[in-house]
């Protein structure tokens, strides 16, 4: 009887997801906004260090190549988690042992530094081979014919490879970027404060599992559609002037 007056005496869905106090609306709103962020920068980096990579895999020498293949075989072996709970805490701890040599304080990596850092550094390995793939997939032919025409690398790159790989390269840049906005719930064990894990404090607090976890799973599935009509899009300006990959020629 004491359970089902505590239950009809429960605050509804409507007010616990209500933007003012009780309702915890604005914590799980600011906790989808710091997950975008670190997306964001971790995408942006990875993109930078994918398309450093995959340059030097397809024009590097023997070390570079082998340097960068290492890379991209390591990280991708190891997990994202893995990597965060090395960076925030082995490494800082290794950091400060050192500089604590030359009587230096302690420092302490933060959580977004941590974030983007390893998030970037696991995406930059996932893009090298994405964009290398997309850069293999150029007709070697129209290289070999700008080249015969005396055009510099740069302007090769800028006027015929790049243009040429984005589409072959936007479908799977796509998928890396839904992923990153997943793997940002991993922060949660460095105590960051992004969806997951604000939904974890509401819902702890509140005991409506249901009901926060319903709403983070609506907020993820919002960002992902609307990730996925931009990127289709971008694939839609990258395909321009180029024949459409199905209808058969019509």
């Amino acid at each position: 009887m004491g359970s089902l007056l505590a239950f009809v005496g429960s605050p509804s869905a409507a007010e616990l997801l209500a933007w003012s106090p009780p309702g915890w609306g604005a914590t799980l709103v600011a906790g989808l906004w710091n997950s975008i962020l670190i997306a964001l920068g971790a995408y942006a980096l990875g993109l930078a260090i994918g398309i450093g990579g995959a340059f030097g895999k397809v024009y590097g020498g023997p070390v570079l190549r082998d340097l960068l293949e290492a890379y991209t075989t390591l990280v991708r072996a190891v997990p994202e988690l893995v990597l965060i709970l090395i960076l925030y805490f082995a490494l800082t701890d290794a950091v400060n042992k050192i500089i604590a040599l030359w009587d230096y304080g302690p420092i302490q990596l933060s959580g977004v530094a941590a974030g983007i850092g390893v998030l970037g550094v696991v995406q930059g390995a996932y893009s090298t081979e994405v964009i290398r793939g997309a850069i293999l997939s150029v007709p070697h032919g129209q290289i070999e014919a700008a080249r015969a025409m005396g055009m510099p690398p740069v302007r090769l790159a800028r006027r015929i490879t790049l243009p040429l790989m984005m589409a072959a390269a936007v479908p799977g840049l796509a998928n890396l970027w839904l992923i990153v906005t997943k793997d940002t719930a991993l922060l949660a064990v460095v105590g960051f404060v992004e969806l997951t894990k604000a939904t974890s404090l509401a819902a702890a607090t509140t005991k409506a599992f249901f009901t926060f976890y319903a709403a983070a799973g609506v907020l993820y599935l919002i960002l992902s559609l609307g990730s996925t009509v931009i990127f289709h899009r971008i694939e839609r300006w990258a395909r321009r002037g180029q024949r459409p990959l199905s209808g058969g020629g019509r």
